[in-house]
């Protein structure tokens, strides 16, 4: 028999258990899997090292699943974990997983702060903390307390290792940059000063005699002390902070001639005769002139001029080198700056200015903009009139702008004033759109940017280690250790690594900024490559060859059928389309019902039901019409109608092959399963269609059309702008199988189209996307598939762009070619000792300047 007591007890044991438990209390390590599985949940990021392949991530995230009440996604790209985990879960046991796969794994500052504060919220029964803030002042006792017990939690966290230092991490992370390239905050003016006073005097003493002083040489190295070792120090950071890392600083090999040229005029003067009062030195321009160690030698000229001429070049070209970024910074509106609200009283009509803080403005309002002010906003202008200064962006639009007009962020108003409509504010502008586009852009760039850097690197290493072998090589010869010095330095000295290293990232940044500012949008630089490397460009006639606008042309009716009633039937079957050519024969059969064209046989309205879009594009609806029996009673009966494109001639006969054939784009208007008739659309060629398909056929391009026109309307149209072949009849849905079957064949292909045809864009070797204007952001949505956004609407952008893009390419191939045959004779010749280290630093610093003009002159865009 039972014990009612022991059972009583067991009862009591549980219910405090499932009690603690449920405000997280853990009495001991045993819990059941599905006890954890059904806590609340809670979010972790780790920060991923030593990844496996991508297609071994889907095994990790499995084995991480298989622990209670989590799930998993890792993403390569960012080396990140997001997991979900139950609350009371220990990160420990992630890690674990991780660490059997090699991942080493560290959860992110935030993660650890949100459990240290959901603990402390827990051990204070409820008690939510505020959010953290740089200091206490108006914090209660309380919160002081609880914020310093957080810091000190998370400083015990990093220093058992659960917590990577984020700040630290960005450092790293900007640092990279900072190393390879040499910090460009640390290249200042005063420093360059501080060595122009400095270090002229001890280069011009050194090279002419008569101005040697008793006890000059000591003088010198006081005045060049401050040169080496304050001014120079951004290169020496470089290059002990590349050796720390494990990196090579472009600079090092400058640096590293610097410091030894400095030494080594200190050596000889403490140990040699150089140091004696009354001493004099003349210059050495080749190394077999050296004097003998015994005789002493200085080389502190080589490091104040090395010193002088590398921070020269090195602010000159950052100071040269534009940056679309940082002009759109300053041009971006500031959400406290006042605008001018235009209101309007309800009760008495009246119209009023207010003075609001742009952040307050939203879509549908009125501002007032004057003469000299940026406009912060897209909208359409509704009042006043003015001139408008060239923007950042040029979309090839008006300057002048008046009622109507469209106006967007960023443009400046030179005279006059306007009301403006606002239609995005922030963030959804043009302008900001824009912005988003090239700074993604840059940071696709950036790892080829890295890349191009250290192949460019490994002449650091290579430079330092031929200048020891050529160093031992001098001595051993010619027993002259000062000449040997000489040509060590000279190699130092002559070698040009940052010439390399950022000529394909400079160029490329700046091609791609100069095409932005002519309203372009490039990807990134490998989009550029496959640009030059293009031999066919397909146009959709809709949306890039044509106008917008389209017209009703001709309207050919079946024998015995009404060429009105043909119309009519169309515009009610078109009536819930926005496309051109619906829009169209909507507006031609509203102006014949206005005109009551069509006698009483034609109705004034038709009634569409069951209307649909099938895949071909065609309209398909059961239309009311009115049939009249022969007392003059007119019954209404439901038909089906079909308005429908023909993509070849097989499937019409007659006087409608004919019209089909005959002129523009051919709509075939169908019901009763009778085609009734054809209607022809006219759309306006572009002004500068033809003479940009002649601009690309004179760039040794094959031009090609894709058009669901009949062949014989699709080839006409085509004769008539100069375009080499035609791919007629070609539904939407099988438009992207032929871009597939035109690369099949072995052509490089660019597909140019509006969003209509965005499944074809994806397809293509690069796919350009016109009047981009307004859906910029879905097409960097689309960055993974999309190669070019083209903001403009002229066609004349795309043999600008092919041009601009075999320009870039060319300049960094030549670029390369001239570094690498620059770096081998600079260094053959050093090592001849025909080369002083001072005239090596000189070439060094011109070679530099030749590339970094070269380079900066893919700013031109081609007219």
């Amino acid at each position: 028999m039972s014990d009612p007591h022991g059972d009583h007890v067991s009862r009591a044991i549980d219910s405090a258990v499932e009690a603690a438990r449920s405000v997280g209390i853990e009495l001991n390590d045993d819990q059941p899997a599905h006890d954890l599985a059904a806590r609340p949940k809670t979010s972790l990021a780790f920060d991923l090292r030593n990844l496996p392949d991508v297609t071994d991530l889907g095994a990790v995230e499995n084995a991480l699943e298989e622990l209670p009440g989590v799930r998993a996604r890792l993403v390569y790209s960012t080396k990140t974990a997001w997991i979900t985990a139950p609350d009371l879960m220990d990160p420990s046991d992630v890690i674990a997983v991780m660490e059997r796969y090699g991942i080493d794994a560290v959860m992110t500052d935030s993660s650890l702060r949100r459990r240290i504060v959901a603990s402390h919220t827990e051990e204070r029964h409820g008690a939510v903390p505020r959010r953290a803030m740089r200091g206490t002042k108006g914090m209660s006792g309380r919160m002081r307390r609880l914020q310093a017990e957080e810091a000190r939690a998370l400083d015990s966290a990093r220093t058992a290792g659960f917590l990577r230092n984020q700040r630290a991490n960005q450092r790293r992370t900007g640092a990279d940059q900072d190393v390879l390239y040499t910090s460009r905050e640390m290249m200042t003016v005063p420093r360059l000063l501080v060595a122009l006073i400095l270090g002229i005097p001890v280069i011009v003493v050194s090279y002419f005699q008569a101005l040697q002083f008793p006890g000059w040489q000591w003088v010198a190295l006081v005045m060049s002390a401050p040169v080496v070792v304050w001014s120079a120090w951004p290169f020496h950071r470089a290059l002990v902070g590349g050796v720390r890392r494990g990196l090579t600083a472009l600079d090092g090999a400058s640096s590293l001639a610097i410091l030894v040229a400095f030494t080594w005029s200190i050596a000889l003067l403490v140990g040699t005769p150089a140091g004696d009062i009354g001493w004099n030195s003349e210059p050495k321009w080749f190394a077999f002139n050296h004097s003998r160690l015994s005789d002493g030698e200085l080389f502190l000229d080589v490091a104040c001029g090395m010193t002088i001429l590398l921070l020269a070049g090195r602010i000159w070209t950052m100071r040269a080198r534009p940056s679309l970024l940082n002009e759109m910074a300053r041009r971006r509106p500031d959400p406290s700056t006042q605008v001018a609200l235009s209101v309007r009283n309800r009760a008495t009509g009246a119209v009023g200015v207010h003075h609001v803080n742009l952040g307050e403005v939203s879509p549908g309002d009125d501002i007032v903009l004057h003469a000299g002010e940026i406009i912060p906003v897209d909208g359409r202008v509704i009042g006043g009139s003015c001139e408008l200064e060239p923007g950042l962006i040029d979309a090839r639009e008006d300057m002048v702008v008046k009622v109507n007009s469209q106006v967007f962020a960023g443009s400046r108003i030179v005279d006059g004033q306007i009301k403006v409509r606002v239609e995005k504010t922030g963030h959804q502008t043009r302008m900001a759109a824009t912005h988003r586009w090239i700074q993604d852009a840059s940071q696709r760039q950036h790892q080829a940017t890295m890349l191009s850097t250290r192949t460019a690197s490994w002449l650091i290493p290579a430079a330092v280690v031929i200048a020891l072998i050529d160093f031992m090589a001098w001595v051993a010869l010619s027993n002259n250790y000062n000449a040997a010095m000489a040509t060590a330095l000279a190699i130092l000295a002559s070698v040009a690594p940052t010439a390399l290293a950022l000529s394909p990232s400079i160029a490329i940044r700046l091609g791609i900024e100069s095409s932005a500012r002519n309203g372009i949008m490039i990807r990134d630089g490998k989009t550029l490559r496959k640009l030059e490397n293009l031999d066919t460009v397909i146009f959709n006639r809709v949306g890039t060859l044509v106008l917008p606008e389209m017209n009703v042309e001709t309207i050919t009716a079946e024998r015995g059928e009404n060429a009105d009633m043909v119309l009519r039937v169309a515009g009610a079957l078109s009536m819930e389309s926005d496309h051109p050519s619906a829009q169209a024969i909507v507006r031609a059969a509203r102006e014949a019902r206005d005109h009551a064209e069509g006698g009483d046989e034609v109705p004034h309205w038709i009634d569409v039901t069951n209307l649909e879009i099938t895949k071909e594009g065609d309209f398909k609806g059961r239309i009311e019409l009115f049939t009249r029996d022969d007392e003059g009673v007119e019954h209404p009966h439901q038909v089906d109608a079909l308005l429908w494109r023909p993509t070849n001639l097989s499937s019409l006969h007659g006087r409608l092959a004919v019209a089909a054939t005959a002129g523009g784009t051919p709509i075939v208007v169908r019901w009763k399963g009778k085609d009734r008739g054809v209607i022809t659309l006219y759309d306006p060629i572009k002004d500068d269609a033809q003479e940009a398909v002649t601009r690309l056929e004179d760039m040794g391009l094959e031009t090609m059309m894709l058009s669901r026109d009949t062949y014989p309307v699709a080839r006409k149209f085509a004769d008539l702008l100069g375009i080499s072949s035609v791919l007629a009849g070609i539904s939407s849905n099988d438009k992207p199988k032929t871009v597939r079957s035109v690369h099949t064949q072995g052509a490089n292909v660019a597909m140019v189209g509006d969003h209509s045809v965005e499944s074809s864009l994806k397809v293509a070797d690069v796919g350009i996307l016109v009047n981009a204007g307004d859906k910029l952001d879905t097409s960097r949505d689309m960055h993974d598939k999309l190669s070019v956004a083209v903001v403009r609407d002229d066609v004349s952008a795309i043999p600008q762009l092919i041009e601009q893009a075999r320009r870039v390419c060319t300049i960094i191939d030549r670029n390369i070619v001239y570094s690498w045959a620059y770096n081998i004779t600079a260094m053959a010749l050093a090592v001849a000792g025909l080369l002083h280290p001072m005239a090596a630093t000189v070439l060094m610093l011109g070679m530099s300047l030749f590339v970094e003009v070269r380079s900066v002159s893919a700013k031109k865009f081609p007219h």
